[in-house]
């Protein structure tokens, strides 16, 4: 290492070319800097702190949850009473839409089958018009979840949800 500055001998500085610093300064500079750098260093990697906590599931999750049951509910519906299909079509499409759309503002796994869980197929009353009711009781709930999703939502997200809330109004009268 070449040391640029004059350096001091006792009372005397070796290469005098005016105020020069101590040996002692010079090494203690040195390694107060060296480590500083290395505090910094390992700072950075997180090695002195524990891991940080897992982030808070998103608030829309039980609303993205709620899309992808009530559309297999009504797609489950329209295959077991075919009458109803053109009725229910429409309104497991329109579910699905919110769902792929609840799926990219919460950027969570497009389907559950992606994490491995498969829930069972929706059980359909065999008579339509049970069916019918037990549809509208669902989205009547699913409904309310979204109105109360809407207004705890933050700005950006209430048209969203506002628009999913009155897409299930108009669900619930279509049944």
């Amino acid at each position: 290492m070449v040391l640029t500055w004059p350096v001091r001998s006792g009372n005397t500085y070796i290469h005098d070319n005016g105020p020069g610093r101590s040996r002692r300064w010079l090494l203690r500079t040195a390694g107060a800097t060296v480590g500083l750098a290395a505090a910094g260093a390992l700072s950075a990697c997180d090695l002195f702190g524990g891991d940080d906590p897992p982030p808070a599931p998103d608030p829309l999750a039980p609303l993205l949850a709620d899309a992808r049951d009530l559309a297999a509910r009504h797609e489950a519906a329209a295959a077991a009473h075919p009458a109803l299909a053109d009725r229910l079509t429409p309104i497991a499409q329109a579910h699905r839409a919110h769902e792929a759309e609840l799926v990219r503002v919460t950027r969570v796994s497009p389907s559950p089958s992606a994490s491995g869980a498969t829930s069972p197929p929706p059980q359909i009353p065999a008579d339509a018009d049970a069916a019918v009711a037990e549809l509208r009781t669902a989205e009547e709930a699913g409904h309310k979840l979204a109105q109360e999703a809407c207004l705890a939502a933050p700005a950006e997200r209430a048209a969203l949800l506002g628009s999913i809330a009155a897409a299930r109004a108009t669900h619930l009268e279509v049944l």
